[in-house]
């Protein structure tokens, strides 16, 4: 990899020891990866993956002291993950005991790391930092240093940003150091589509499973979709961004993809058209049946599948302001209609802290609380990976979660009518 001055000097120890470390770090990932050269990062904030305070990781927090005895403070400043724990969310003593004492130990003394290393505020705490309550969302062609796979995905396609799909921990180096390393979905090359998927559905498929139905097929690669317009526009509005924001997690976690590029709609598709197009990329069509063969084959992993369930998450990722008003006044409706005041299951919307300050000062808050709905800033993940969580039945309508958690999959309908309707 061939380095500026500046960085040699860095690697060198001009600004220390830790400085140096963190350098060499990045100078190994890149080579790695066959970067050619680091280049500058150009947002103004960074985003952090590792937002839970597991007592296991012991190493991590010995590197973060050592970066900050180092004088290796964050460039920039940044937002990270949703946190793993709320008291609001429902819970039961064990369940508590577990997170406290042998999960989420050390959440308290972590906070107070990531607060010295640069965290931009108290309000920071969530998957989708690029929503306008938070204020992380970056330009189009500025280069990044997150990790977080839904916001990395959501950034490079949405916004136009350039970002690898980074690991915690490097991605703080790279936002410490301001370079990373130049290679992948920082460069032109790598961002053109190896894969073309037609969408030939007979309505708008849901989000979830058609991210999901790609991110199986192409795995890491990037896709350039044709036919989705049909359904979406050629307008990046709020409910376009809001279904692209649950479609592109689902690419991300079902498959790997950081990057997809949507005919006449997504910014370099829009630029450059078919020209995205690598030279013999793979085709994968998709209609209706194909959409329904994905969905009826996501394993149930319930102990006692006819069971009721016990919680429901919406909101993974976290919900837009007006996901949130929408899922409310869907849920005041579905009550009125089935004569019931309260929902039958109980229900865990989760969004930024930021979203949730200002959707409290809304009518529509009330409305949901009298509706019996937890509004939390919660990591459902977090939450279900507590071993106590893993064996109850939750539901879900993030494909998300249902990939990593013990979760149900339904679509927002099927969600919408069991939380609305007397369970037996």
């Amino acid at each position: 990899m061939k380095l500026t001055q500046e960085e040699l000097d860095i690697l060198n120890g001009s600004k220390g020891e830790t400085m140096a470390k963190v350098m060499k770090t990045l100078v190994m990932y890149g080579d790695a990866f066959g970067a050619t050269e680091m280049v500058p990062v150009s947002s103004k904030m960074g985003h952090l993956v590792t937002s839970f305070g597991l007592g296991v990781m012991k190493p991590v927090y010995d590197l973060m002291d050592k970066l900050i005895e180092g004088g290796a403070i964050s460039g920039q400043k940044f937002s990270v993950d949703p946190k793993p724990l709320d008291p609001k969310v429902p819970s039961n003593f064990l369940k508590n005991f577990v997170f406290n004492k042998f999960m989420y130990s050390v959440q308290n003394s972590y906070d107070a790391q990531l607060a010295k290393l640069g965290l931009v505020d108290k309000n920071a705490y969530t998957c989708t930092c690029y929503m306008d309550e938070v204020g992380n969302k970056p330009n189009k062609g500025e280069v990044l240093s997150w990790a977080e796979s839904s916001a990395v995905v959501y950034a490079n396609s949405v916004l136009g940003a350039r970002c690898n799909r980074n690991s915690g921990i490097i991605e703080l180096f790279g936002s410490i150091v301001g370079r990373v390393p130049y290679f992948g979905l920082l460069t032109d090359e790598g961002r053109k589509a190896t894969w073309i998927v037609k969408v030939n559905t007979s309505k708008k498929p849901e989000a979830q499973i058609l991210g999901s139905a790609i991110g199986m097929k192409v795995m890491e690669d990037v896709p350039y979709i044709i036919g989705l317009d049909k359904f979406l526009g050629t307008k990046l509005d709020g409910d376009t961004c809001a279904y692209l924001k649950d479609f592109g997690a689902a690419t991300a976690s079902n498959g790997a993809v950081g990057l997809y590029h949507i005919a006449n709609l997504t910014p370099e598709a829009v630029e450059q058209g078919e020209a995205l197009i690598a030279e013999g990329a793979k085709v994968y069509e998709i209609d209706d049946a194909e959409l329904e063969r994905v969905k009826a084959n996501y394993p149930v992993m319930w102990k006692d599948k006819n069971a009721k369930p016990s919680l429901c998450f919406v909101g993974c990722p976290h919900l837009s302001l007006a996901q949130l008003n929408e899922w409310t006044a869907n849920v005041v409706a579905g009550l009125k209609k089935n004569g019931l005041k309260k929902v039958s299951v109980p229900t865990v919307f989760t969004c930024a802290p930021g979203v949730k300050e200002k959707f409290e000062k809304t009518p529509a808050a009330k409305q949901l609380a009298d509706a019996g709905v937890v509004l939390s800033y919660i990591c459902p993940l977090m939450y279900m990976n507590n071993p106590l969580a893993k064996k109850e039945p939750v539901i879900t309508n993030s494909n998300k979660l249902r990939t990593y958690t013990t979760a149900r999959y339904y679509t927002s309908d099927e969600i919408l009518g069991i939380i609305t309707k007397e369970v037996k």
